[in-house]
C-alpha cells in the first residue's frame, strides 16, 4: 500500500539520515527500486516526471503498475509514489490519480504567485492524507523539458513556503540535475544553513543527487536534508550495462534478444546503483 513520505521523512530528518527517491521509467526501473528497498529494509520514494507519466502510458497507468508490484512482489517496506517536479496542472492530476505524494514546482514563479498555488495545495494534500514537496530557488540542468539556472534559494523565501504546511522543501542550493560540469563549484553549506535556521523542523530535498561527492551528501544530510534525488545516475548505469551486453553480441546469442534477457544487465545495474546509495543516505534498515 502506498503510503504519504510525511512519516518517512520525520523520521529521516531525526535519526540524520534521508530517504532516497528514484526516479522510474518503466517496469524494470520500478520493479528493480522496489525489490531493493525490501532487501534492504530501506523506506523509497518513487520519482516519476510528467515526461515519464506521459512516456509510461499515464498517471493511471503508473498507479495501477505500482500497487501491483507492491502486492505481487510482497513489498513491506513503506513506499511513496511521487510526482517530481510537477506543474500546478500536473499536482492536480496526479492526486486524482492516486499518487500518495506530489511536488509542486512553482521556484519559476514569482513569490507571491509561488505562495498562492502552494496554499491551494497544501489544503487539497492535508484532505487527501498526501505529503507535498514545495521549491524555492532552481535546481540547474534540464530535466524533461524544466530548466533551472541554479539560483541560490532565499532563506526568507523559503520560510514563507514552509510555514504555509508543505511536507517538505526543496531549495536550490547550487545543485543541478544530470552531471556535474567539472567546474561545479559545490554545494552552498552556508546557504543551506540559513535555510535550515529560518525552516526549522522542515525536512529539506536535495535534488541532482547524481554525482555529489559523498562527503558534499554527508554534510547535507547534517543540515537537515532527509530526502535526496537520483535519476541520471540510474540511468547511466542501465545504459553501460546494456551497452556492454549488446556490443559483446549476446543479444545474438540463442535467444538474447527476448527483451527479458536484453533488459536483465540494466535492471541489475539499477539495482546496484539503489542499493550503493541507500548505503550513503544511511536508510538502509530504517523501514
Amino acid at each position: 500500500m502506498l503510503v504519504s513520505a510525511k512519516e518517512m521523512l520525520n523520521k529521516a530528518r531525526d535519526g540524520k539520515y534521508a530517504v532516497g527517491q528514484f526516479n522510474i521509467n518503466n517496469l524494470e526501473w520500478t520493479k528493480a527500486v522496489l525489490l531493493t528497498a525490501q532487501e534492504n529494509n530501506s523506506p523509497v520514494i518513487l520519482g516519476v516526471s510528467e515526461g515519464a507519466g506521459k512516456y509510461m502510458g499515464g498517471y493511471h497507468a503508473i498507479v495501477g503498475m505500482v500497487n501491483g508490484l507492491l502486492e505481487d512482489l510482497k513489498i513491506t517496506v513503506p513506499v511513496a509514489l511521487h510526482l517530481d517536479h510537477g506543474s500546478y496542472e500536473g499536482a492536480f492530476k496526479t492526486i486524482e490519480a492516486g499518487f500518495s505524494s506530489v511536488m509542486f514546482d512553482g521556484s519559476h514563479y514569482p513569490i507571491a504567485e509561488n505562495i498562492e498555488k502552494t496554499k491551494e495545495l497544501v489544503k487539497l494534500a492535508a484532505e487527501k492524507g498526501i505529503s507535498l514537496e514545495a521549491e524555492v530557488g532552481s535546481i540547474g540542468g534540464e530535466e524533461d523539458g524544466v530548466v533551472g539556472a541554479g539560483e541560490i534559494a532565499d532563506p526568507n523565501e523559503c520560510k514563507s513556503i514552509a510555514d504555509l504546511g508543505v511536507t517538505m522543501l526543496a531549495a536550490g542550493i547550487g545543485n543541478i540535475h544530470g552531471k556535474y560540469p567539472a567546474n561545479w563549484k559545490g554545494l552552498d553549506f552556508k546557504a543551506l544553513a540559513a535555510i535550515k535556521e529560518l525552516t526549522g523542523d522542515m525536512p529539506l530535498v536535495l535534488h541532482g543527487g547524481t554525482g555529489i561527492p559523498a562527503e558534499m551528501i554527508k554534510e547535507a544530510i547534517s543540515l537537515g536534508v532527509a530526502k535526496i534525488n537520483v535519476n541520471t545516475e540510474c540511468q547511466l548505469s542501465f545504459a553501460e550495462a546494456t551497452r556492454k551486453y549488446i556490443e559483446a553480441g549476446k543479444d545474438l546469442e540463442g535467444k538474447g534478444f527476448d527483451p527479458r534477457k536484453l533488459l536483465a544487465p540494466g535492471f541489475e545495474a539499477i539495482k546496484a546503483t539503489v542499493k550503493e546509495k541507500m548505503d550513503l543516505f544511511g536508510s538502509v534498515n530504517k523501514a
